[in-house]
């Protein structure tokens, strides 16, 4: 059934590590001009990924154990806070799946809200102490409009990432 609203039911919010995705990157990438629903990728190109991995300020993130259960954490805290329906999440080595129902809340202002908090809640916990921020900018959201897109999109969080990572470190 369709959500017959200007609302969309839920939210499917991505966003990476830092330096992870770089344009160029094998996997293709996506910019302003190629963001469209079911477009086609940038295709890889080995010198521009080499060109945007030489302008990092400091190596790619990847997440540790503990860096992910505070990633996790703040999330459920973030929509606890604002009521919002936190349908899914999964906080992996490089980036972070989301499923929310956030009601007229901005979708730009949730990505930044989980983004922001994660950061300064791993500041806090002395698991984050460098100057930038463990993330890429930007991230994708995804507007969900009935039950079966939420549905795919929470088996996809949970189940279409992956096993469970072990506890690496």
């Amino acid at each position: 059934m369709w959500n017959d609203t200007d609302i969309p039911l839920a939210h499917l919010i991505t966003f990476r590590c830092y330096g992870t995705w770089l344009h160029g990157d094998e996997r293709g990438s996506v910019d302003r001009f190629h963001n469209q629903y079911k477009s086609s990728y940038i295709p890889p190109n080995a010198e521009w990924q080499k060109a945007n991995a030489g302008k990092l300020k400091g190596g790619a993130v990847i997440l540790s154990a503990e860096q992910r259960i505070s990633v996790e954490h703040t999330i459920r805290e973030v929509c606890n806070f604002r009521a919002w329906l936190l349908r899914a999440v999964n906080v992996r080595t490089n980036h972070v799946h989301i499923v929310v129902s956030i009601g007229d809340a901005k979708s730009e202002n949730a990505l930044n809200s989980f983004k922001a908090y994660s950061t300064k809640k791993m500041r806090e916990k002395s698991l984050w102490n460098r100057e930038n921020s463990p993330w890429s900018d930007k991230g994708s959201k995804r507007n969900l409009w009935n039950e079966r897109s939420i549905n795919l999109a929470v088996e996809y969080v949970i189940d279409g990432q992956g096993g469970e990572l072990p506890a690496f470190d």
